[in-house]
């Protein structure tokens, strides 16, 4: 029997990741940059206003709101002689003692070095009384303050999120270097399976594999093609059409007895395929291989839904997560305290489904079963009010209510 981390690392050896392709930035959102962009431009392009106000000289509104005494009250009454807005194309130039009306984002005019606020003024429109002085270069964008020409705006291995878009779109790309999603093609083998838009009838139940492990394979980041049901006798066939397309191909299907053994030649004349025995439960029959010209990682995961997530939580989600370029592929563990009894069986490190929570005085996390280990439900609805997996250790076989256990966090459910 393989040890987890033994077939973890088998698995991982033979992650085939795609060549990184140029996308348009509208497309690269959650996607990992692979190329340094360096800006070509400075940004801001030109001195503009960041506030709607008035464009003037800092030593003309110095004077504003200070009493000097009765000869000199600090009054600053200056002529408004233009105004400015976004996108103006018309070059201002400003005289001492003189103002602009400027909207935010317009062009600074020459010789203005501040942008006075509107609320620090009576709004004026042919002239304008100053009720507070401003310094230079107060609430102005100055050229080139955010970016640069050959400064990188986007590094390689950065992860490209809202924020990244829209610097890629500021310093003038419009298409991207990245870490394009995996494909991966599911498809499910079984007599008694068939598609959700027809009706089952005596022995048959609906695929619920190839839409669940779909979904995952989506919500892990893969490029997904869901192949659905596949007759036995179409299997070679069909998986032989997906390599060519796919960097994982994942298969659901009985793991024992005779259609295993048929699964298993059908795909041996692909490439090298077993099932072995892996030290862990649920799941713990599962099958691998590298197939195809490309060598392309192949999986054959219980008929067991629940059986099923578990195996692409394990195995299969942290190879998307490492064709995509990540760092850390393996979701994030906590520590938490359990809140009964959990069994678990002996030899094999335990995957079970629970219920993380946090308790709101101490912040401590704390973790109850939904489940037993023994229990013998398949279904999905098993897994549906989880939010993670505990992982119990190989050796362990019973914690009592209070130890602590190592936490996998599920995806979160909205």
């Amino acid at each position: 029997m393989r040890e987890v981390s033994d077939q973890q690392a088998r698995v991982t050896a033979a992650a085939v990741a795609p060549r990184p392709a140029r996308v348009a930035i509208t497309e690269a959102h959650g996607l990992l940059c692979a190329e340094d962009v360096v800006a070509e431009r400075p940004l801001p392009g030109f001195d503009q206003s960041a506030i709607d106000g008035y464009a003037v000289r800092s030593i003309d509104v110095s004077r504003a709101g200070m009493d000097f005494g009765a000869e000199d009250s600090g009054e600053v009454v200056l002529p408004v002689v233009g105004s400015v807005d976004a996108g103006s194309r018309q070059p201002h130039r400003l005289q001492p003692g003189q103002a602009v009306r400027v909207a935010t984002g317009a062009p600074l005019p020459t010789l203005a070095d501040a942008v006075l606020p509107i609320d620090w003024s009576d709004r004026g429109q042919g002239r304008v009384q100053v009720y507070k002085p401003v310094r230079s270069g107060d609430y102005v964008r100055r050229l080139g303050e955010d970016v640069q020409p050959g400064d990188v705006a986007v590094t390689a291995g950065a992860t490209i999120g809202p924020a990244q878009v829209g610097l890629l779109a500021a310093v003038g790309r419009d298409r991207v270097l990245v870490h394009p999603r995996p494909r991966l093609s599911v498809l499910a083998i079984g007599g008694e399976l068939i598609d959700v838009d027809r009706t089952p009838g005596l022995g048959q139940v609906y695929d619920v594999n190839s839409y669940a492990l779909a979904a995952a394979a989506r919500d892990a980041g893969a490029d997904v093609n869901r192949v659905g049901v596949v007759s036995p006798d179409r299997l070679r066939e069909v998986v032989e059409s997906q390599l060519v397309r796919s960097e994982i191909v994942v298969i659901s299907g009985p793991v024992g007895g005779a259609l295993c053994d048929d699964i298993c030649a059908a795909l041996s004349e692909l490439g090298e395929f077993g099932v072995d025995r892996v030290a862990m439960h649920p799941g713990s029959a599962q099958g691998f291989g590298a197939l195809g010209r490309d060598e392309v990682p192949t999986f054959l995961v219980p008929s067991s839904p629940l059986a099923a997530l578990v195996v692409f939580e394990v195995m299969i989600r942290p190879l998307i997560r490492i064709a995509l370029g990540r760092r850390q592929p393996m979701r994030r563990l906590v520590r938490a305290r359990t809140l009964s009894p959990v069994v678990s069986i002996p030899g094999r490190a335990g995957y079970l489904r629970g219920q993380l929570m946090r308790e709101e005085s101490t912040g401590e996390y704390l973790v109850r079963e939904l489940g037993a280990a023994a229990s013998s439900s398949c279904l999905p609805a098993a897994l549906t009010d989880a939010n993670c997996l505990m992982l119990v250790e190989p050796e362990v076989t019973e914690l009592r209510a209070g130890d602590e256990v190592d936490v996998m966090f599920l995806a979160q459910r909205g």
